[in-house]
């Protein structure tokens, strides 16, 4: 037996804005579509400022690839997994741990990126831990 909504419907009618589906849709196919043809442009057009300047050992225009495609990550999961609807605690769990994730990954990936650099410019390179 389903749910009878009606009543709910009735008391906040003056008050909610419900959106279709379609616009919905059309909302989230707009919003990916401008990062996804800011990250090729960028990647095509490759602006000098953005390679020639580093952050934290990295090129910026990475870090952008980088928080474009969080921010990517994050909408798809907000939106088609639904976390909008779940409580605050739940999506900030789900949230900081894939931001340690990654921060974590960049670190060993700069780590031993700069050991191989390292190796490749100046020989092996050993370690005294």
């Amino acid at each position: 037996m389903g749910h009878d909504n009606t009543h709910k419907l009735a008391i906040f009618r003056g008050t909610l804005k419900f959106k279709s589906n379609i616009q919905k849709i059309w909302g989230v196919l707009i919003f990916l579509s401008i990062i996804t043809i800011i990250e090729v442009v960028l990647g095509i057009w490759k602006p000098a400022a953005l390679t020639e300047s580093y952050i934290l050992g990295m090129k910026t225009l990475n870090w952008i690839f980088i928080i474009l495609t969080l921010v990517k990550a994050y909408y798809i999961a907000w939106d088609f997994m639904h976390l909008r609807d779940e409580k605050s605690s739940f999506r900030r769990a789900i949230v900081w741990t894939g931001i340690f994730l990654v921060a974590y990954l960049i670190f060993i990936l700069l780590q031993e990126g700069s050991y191989i650099e390292g190796v490749k410019t100046n020989g092996f390179i050993k370690w005294n831990f």
